[in-house]
């Protein structure tokens, strides 16, 4: 890994989605309601489990719910090596854009 070039944003989009395929329709109601950062980093830890991946496509995908880590790649990684292409507070950043939830509390009218 150490010669490729970074994942773009798109790709690391890519990867969050992949790893999450099934996210939004499990939690439909709890997204529909609006999470807080609280209860949507523990819907992700519970969803991402003890470890798991995909491979096959354009990425290598491994994840955890531990640390919210996702790690990717365009070719076969060591995660214990590799850095996570998201961890913490970025994943569930990230899954609030994505899946575009809001906090419950939020005022603000959805702009989509």
């Amino acid at each position: 890994m150490s010669g490729s070039t970074p994942l773009t944003p798109d790709e690391k989009r890519e990867a969050f989605c992949r790893a999450t395929s099934h996210f939004a329709k499990r939690y439909a109601d709890q997204i529909e309601q609006g999470m807080t950062d609280a209860d949507l980093e523990t819907a992700l830890k519970d969803y991402l489990g003890i470890f798991g991946g995909h491979c096959g496509h354009e990425l290598d995908i491994t994840f955890q719910g531990a640390g919210l880590k996702i790690w990717a790649s365009r070719e076969m990684h060591n995660h214990m090596t590799a850095r996570p292409i998201l961890q913490g507070t970025a994943t569930v950043k990230i899954a609030r854009y994505v899946y575009n939830i809001a906090e419950p509390d939020d005022n603000q009218l959805s702009l989509i």
